[in-house]
């Protein structure tokens, strides 16, 4: 089975990823991490590296031209990332949301920022990402139209919603 989990930065998106994928035995990829990694990798924190990837379309293709692959070699996968439903042939398209003060405070006490200082580079984040998937895909985020659930992170714990999306599965099968 090839599932997409996205989200918005906060979401819980990856904590859910991790812990599905232990349950299910099912290995996972993370189009996130890879672009932290290529961040890093350059020497630049996400926004800076966001503000590249603004004049530089080739790192989001980069990307997501990796996780299409590698569903396409696989018979399990779990694929994160926020335009993972777009790009890849999935079973279940899953997306996960919650307010954006949530999601704040999870990345200020993850991050050990301020409370302002992480709304800040969310908002940037937000907005950079939303420009370059117009310009690069066409791709409106804010269309919701292409996931088949959509669950709110703020009223369930992880370990709730990977249970939530557990039996979803055995209906769907």
């Amino acid at each position: 089975m090839i599932i997409t989990i996205s989200g918005l930065p906060g979401a819980g998106t990856t904590t859910i990823t991790r812990i599905l994928s232990r349950k299910l035995g099912i290995p996972f990829i993370s189009a996130g991490e890879v672009f932290r990694q290529m961040a890093a990798k350059k020497g630049m924190n996400i926004l800076e590296f966001s503000r590249l990837a603004e004049e530089d379309h080739e790192i989001d293709k980069e990307i997501d031209k990796r996780q299409a692959e590698m569903a396409k070699r696989a018979d399990n996968l779990i694929v994160e990332g926020r335009l993972s439903a777009y790009f890849v042939k999935a079973d279940l398209k899953i997306l996960i949301i919650a307010p954006f003060d949530v999601r704040a405070e999870r990345i200020s006490r993850r991050e050990s920022k301020p409370r302002k200082v992480v709304e800040d580079e969310i908002r940037k984040r937000e907005e950079s990402e939303a420009k370059r998937y117009m310009e690069i895909h066409g791709i409106d985020i804010e269309d919701l139209q292409v996931y088949d659930i959509i669950l709110n992170s703020a009223h369930f714990k992880p370990e709730e919603i990977t249970n939530i999306i557990i039996k979803i599965i055995e209906v769907i099968k």
